[in-house]
């Protein structure tokens, strides 16, 4: 497949290089329903904190647990920020392509997959991402951001980009690693604008990533949470993280300051990032969507009310006190 890189991924691609994209949560009610006016409140926070760009419907926003009315309020909802926006596609919440609101009780919490799609759900995973993909470019998104497969990732993004048009974002998750000679080959198709990285502790594998996508042409996003300031160093040239949901301002710290010539500063400032990291991106993993909207009611981004992550594993209270304390 040619490297060329299509004038659309390109500026997207130039668009967002030097940008901390914050990969949204959806604010929800215990029993999982959504507030619009209430998120597009929250979108805005989140901008007026310091994200550059928006993610919605990601792995921390819930994408593919979300019904389809929903999922395009969401997107038109974040494009009023004013920022671009990156919508994830694809990934599975369920028998059905999308569930309603809440999670069903048949399901145990923190048995749900909604990063990736196993061997016996690919059937319909091209079909349901391509759909979700031209809903947000009919709606204006600026990018997307592809949920990694079991199946053929090439012919996925290349299915994606007939369709719908939109650069998009790869991305390297470490519940489903990309293969390298894979790697290359999505690297290399020309609507790819950039690779996003979430190894969590693989920092061998998140080098690797950095230097092939830096190689390719392609920018090099960092979603290591766990390894942010280090992959900064390793070369990554934009951030698209979770924690940003939201500590915006912990995390912009972190890209200033290596943007900057005090080495103390940097220092500081991923240390901070790195203690509160450690408290919400923690075991049980999953867990950390719930632990990034407590953070976010507690910071006055969401009302406690919509601080809820149905899909979640179930966590103690006491860890709540765990996380305000690291983020102090």
């Amino acid at each position: 497949m040619s490297t060329a890189i299509d004038t659309r991924a390109a500026r997207l691609r130039d668009r967002l290089r030097g940008a901390l994209v914050a990969a949204a949560a959806t604010p929800m009610t215990r029993s999982g329903e959504v507030d619009l006016d209430l998120a597009e409140s929250y979108f805005h926070r989140l901008v007026a904190s310091g994200a550059d760009a928006l993610a919605v419907l990601a792995h921390t926003g819930r994408g593919p647990f979300l019904s389809a009315d929903v999922r395009r309020g969401l997107i038109v909802r974040a494009r009023r920020a004013g920022v671009p926006v990156i919508v994830g596609v694809g990934g599975s919440g369920g028998a059905a392509p999308h569930a309603v609101h809440a999670r069903s009780a048949a399901t145990p919490p923190g048995r749900e997959a909604p990063t990736g799609v196993t061997a016996a759900e690919g059937t319909g995973v091209v079909e349901r991402t391509v759909a979700d993909a031209m809903t947000a470019a009919e709606l204006g998104a600026d990018g997307l951001l592809l949920f990694p497969s079991e199946g053929d990732r090439v012919a996925l993004h290349d299915a994606v980009w007939r369709a719908a048009g939109l650069p998009m974002i790869a991305f390297d998750l470490y519940t489903s690693p990309c293969p390298p000679a894979v790697m290359r080959e999505i690297l290399g198709h020309p609507g790819v604008a950039g690779l996003k990285t979430a190894l969590l502790s693989d920092a061998m594998g998140c080098q690797e990533t950095i230097a092939l996508t830096r190689a390719s042409g392609r920018l090099a996003i960092t979603g290591e949470d766990r390894m942010f300031g280090p992959s900064l160093l390793w070369g990554a040239e934009a951030a698209l993280v979770g924690i940003a949901a939201a500590s915006v301002e912990a995390t912009g710290a972190v890209m200033r300051a290596f943007h900057g010539d005090d080495l103390r500063a940097f220092e500081k400032a991923s240390a901070r990032l790195d203690r509160l990291a450690a408290a919400t991106f923690t075991a049980p993993m999953e867990g950390y969507v719930q632990r990034m909207l407590w953070l976010a009611a507690a910071e006055g981004l969401i009302p406690e009310s919509h601080a809820h992550d149905p899909f979640g594993p179930g966590l103690a209270e006491a860890e709540r006190a765990d996380v305000l304390a690291a983020s102090s």
